[in-house]
């Protein structure tokens, strides 16, 4: 974790995760660098060295929710989450996968629920939101794979439920490797419908890990 730093130092540090949690529960901001970043500047902190982890930020958010959010927060993520699995199971041919802040638990009502899918060809995740009259937008994003390696992939955004969903469409054997998560760095945590149906059934903020 590096040296370690002066009392008056943490507490800042951990003033500047309470606040980046802050701005992104509040104004629906996603981006952990851009939360961050404003969180800092209303400290007047401009040194990195003093700025909290992603990881930080996250368990901050975390703490934020069941704090100020209670029974809003969970309506909202149980709601978001019902959406997801219902989706999957309506998309099971492309083996869709659960991934972001909807399956961590920090979602807020700002963020679209967010999901892998798998197939050979990208168009046949759009022909079937055409053969149902599913409006949908068609989109690319790019997809950090490991430290020297990103690439386009395509999106498709849609709702279920009244959820907003983005699906992120990989090659068939794209499910053999998880993208980069962008709270730690390690390979981003999937889960399948059976996990999501347990998370559904469970009704609680946390995963099942």
């Amino acid at each position: 974790m590096g040296k370690h730093l002066p009392a008056r130092a943490e507490n800042l540090r951990r003033a500047i995760a309470q606040e980046a949690a802050r701005i992104m529960a509040e104004h629906g901001i996603r981006d952990f660098y851009v939360a961050k970043r404003k969180a800092a500047e209303r400290y007047g902190v401009f040194e990195a060295g003093l700025l909290p982890k992603n990881t930080e930020i996250e368990a901050a958010l975390a703490s934020y929710q069941r704090l100020f959010g209670g029974d809003t927060h969970a309506a909202s993520l149980r709601s978001q989450r019902a959406a997801a699995l219902h989706a999957m199971q309506w998309l099971a041919e492309f083996e869709p996968r659960l991934v972001g802040p909807v399956l961590a638990g920090t979602a807020t009502g700002h963020v679209d629920v967010q999901l892998h899918l798998f197939t050979g060809r990208a168009e046949s995740v759009t022909l079937k939101l055409m053969d149902h009259g599913i409006p949908h937008e068609v989109g690319e994003r790019r997809v950090k794979m490991s430290a020297g390696r990103i690439v386009a992939c395509p999106t498709v955004s849609f709702e279920m439920d009244g959820e907003p969903i983005e699906a992120i469409v990989f090659p068939r054997d794209g499910i053999r490797q998880a993208p980069v998560s962008p709270v730690d760095g390690r390979p981003m945590r999937r889960a399948d419908v059976a996990e999501v149906a347990a998370l559904v059934a469970d009704g609680t903020p946390g995963t099942t890990d």
